[in-house]
């Protein structure tokens, strides 16, 4: 194999690196979200996803090292192998991209029946109450649908409007449990806005956003099978010379009259250059 260009090798080697490193996060962040779904038993509802990420991970580290090896020790069936490797990735990855991009919408639909499948909250479990309570907290707002009147009497003190709110609040029902031992006639705020499509913004950004970095994943796959593919097959010399730094002689590129010896015969040393050439 020929010599790359030294700017090249290093770019790719860095790229290479790049990749692996980002291999080893997902790979990580997987064991992670593993563990946690594990603890919490919820395991079963994104064992899928689980399995295509540590696979995505998996292979990206590999190729990673292939790329390293056949870059460091000019190895040109080494670095085949990763830019074929690196293409597939990038179609594939490219097809979730489309995929995920064009069912944004179906997937928000499908998210707001999920919550609202939930209701009546005044008779939901306390699984359901006290997730939805960390979500009101959070975003600021109360109930999912019709804002407080879907909880009916049992208003949670999670839709207590906070002091620092950027949300609106109105006045809540002297008739919910939250008047219970009061006597004095002073207002309770509560947020009067329902949760519902602050959620669903929330999870549409976050597919955004991830959908945004697999395409930046996705074009430096691109980048380095490129220069993986200039790394293997360097591009020939200018006036088409021949490899090695034999200069052509006649017509239909002959080795010039010096390469041979006074019977025509080529000369040792050259046959033996011509030949290394070849192997590389």
């Amino acid at each position: 194999m020929g010599k790359a260009n030294v700017w090249v090798k290093r770019t790719f080697i860095v790229l290479v690196g790049l990749i692996a490193i980002i291999g080893l996060l997902l790979l990580g962040l997987t064991l992670f979200s593993h563990g946690h779904f594990h603890k919490d038993e919820e395991i079963d509802d994104i064992v899928l996803g689980l399995h295509f990420m540590y696979a995505l991970a998996v292979i990206s580290v590999v190729l990673a090292a292939i790329g390293g090896f056949g870059a460091c020790k000019e190895k040109k069936w080494a670095l085949i192998v990763f830019v074929v490797g690196m293409i597939l990735s990038s179609l594939f990855l490219f097809g979730i991209e489309i995929v995920s991009l064009a069912l944004q919408p179906q997937f928000s639909i499908e998210l707001k029946a999920q919550y609202l499948h939930m209701m009546p909250l005044s008779n939901a479990s306390e699984v359901v109450i006290d997730s939805l309570g960390e979500v009101q907290r959070e975003l600021q707002c109360c109930g999912l649908d019709e804002g407080y009147l879907d909880w009916d009497y049992n208003i949670p003190d999670s839709c207590l409007c906070a002091e620092n709110s950027i949300h609106p609040c109105v006045a809540a029902p002297r008739n919910s449990r939250l008047f219970e031992g009061r006597v004095d006639d002073e207002p309770i705020m509560i947020y009067s806005e329902s949760c519902l499509p602050y959620i669903t913004e929330s999870v549409m950004a976050v597919i955004k956003t991830a959908v945004g970095i697999m395409m930046g994943v996705t074009l430096l796959l691109v980048f380095s099978a490129v220069l993986g593919h200039h790394h293997a097959v360097p591009a020939e010399p200018e006036g088409g010379h021949p490899p090695c730094g034999l200069q052509p002689g006649g017509e239909g590129g002959e080795l010039h009259h010096s390469h041979r010896d006074h019977r025509g015969h080529m000369i040792p040393a050259v046959a033996a250059k011509l030949r290394k050439c070849g192997e590389s």
